[in-house]
């Protein structure tokens, strides 16, 4: 199969020569975008670079990550790439780590790869608490809002996916900024693309972050509800209506019910001043004991849900 990388390029003129000689022969074309930098990183490439498979691309506009990424998979879907492997020009990831990203791609394992720095308790000693608790908080949201319930780590940027699988998104709808790693989760699983974690250590350079997390939070928490309300729509009533839809619908309506009988209940016997019965909160209480077993019942059928078959394999037997 034909592999390409793809690297975001912004700010990165210190270390992009070093990650682009790094990376290895069986890569047979490598993307840099140069995402509006006002370092000229482009250009940068351009007159030091001197491996002749990179090819730079210009956003006219900055675009975030997202928006150079797509740039870089629109290319390598149009000169025919099997895979292409994503990594940031910071030198925060690995070159030498592509072949793991790959191999699920190449047994048809899987149709989008994703790093874990979680994997090994070796690999987190250095990270710091604040980020190791956040990015904990982070996969678990995701877990929720995007149904890969098998993946850890969702911000990790160091992926490799199969063209044939990105030809079947809407590239051009995802978030284009820091959500892009999260929202591109959430479109593979609209497609039921297999996706796997790959262990990888975690590196830190000089580099710092630009995420704010004060700035983003609010707005985070806002596209994850956004995802996990679109997901459940699209997931267990319009494409399919099971044994979940049933459990989630049946237990939403016994909740509603024991809560709203309940409080109507309690407002009643203080306006009143009479206690409720033994009957009366037996009816309020039992819907909503049933209802939260019947949300984990649908837990626990959403976890299970998990894509098992390759995306890529069926379109490979369709050509």
């Amino acid at each position: 199969m034909r592999i390409a990388v793809a690297i975001p390029c912004y700010k990165v003129t210190q270390h992009v020569l070093g990650v682009i000689s790094a990376i290895g022969p069986e890569v047979e074309a490598i993307y840099a975008v140069d995402d509006a930098c006002p370092d000229g990183s482009g250009r940068f490439i351009e007159e030091h670079n001197r491996d002749p498979r990179v090819r730079v691309l210009y956003n006219p506009q900055n675009r975030g990550v997202g928006g150079a990424i797509v740039t870089a998979y629109k290319a390598a879907i149009a000169d025919d790439m099997d895979i292409v492997v994503k990594i940031d020009g910071d030198g925060q990831m690995n070159p030498a780590l592509l072949h793991h990203f790959v191999r699920p791609l190449l047994r048809g394992e899987a149709d989008y790869t994703k790093g874990n720095r979680f994997f090994r308790p070796e690999s987190v000693q250095g990270m710091p608490p604040v980020r190791l608790f956040g990015n904990a908080v982070l996969s678990f949201m995701t877990k929720l809002s995007c149904g890969y319930w098998n993946i850890m780590d969702p911000t990790n940027g160091y992926t490799a996916a199969r063209t044939c699988v990105l030809a079947e998104l809407p590239l051009d709808k995802l978030e284009q900024r820091y959500f892009f790693e999260t929202d591109m989760l959430f479109r593979l699983n609209t497609v039921r693309a297999v996706v796997k974690d790959v262990p990888m250590d975690a590196v830190y350079a000089d580099e710092e972050s630009h995420l704010k997390i004060g700035k983003v939070l609010p707005e985070f928490l806002r596209k994850h509800a956004s995802r996990l309300w679109r997901r459940y729509v699209y997931s267990y009533l319009v494409r399919d209506f099971n044994v979940g839809s049933v459990y989630s619908l049946v237990g939403l309506a016994l909740l509603a019910f024991g809560l709203l009988f309940g409080l109507y209940g309690w407002i009643n016997g203080v306006q009143h001043a009479a206690p409720a019965t033994s009957g009366t909160v037996m009816l309020a209480a039992l819907p909503v004991i049933i209802g939260i077993q019947c949300w984990i019942a649908f837990l626990h059928h959403d976890v299970s849900n998990v894509p098992i078959d390759p995306l890529s394999r069926l379109l490979d037997e369709a050509e």
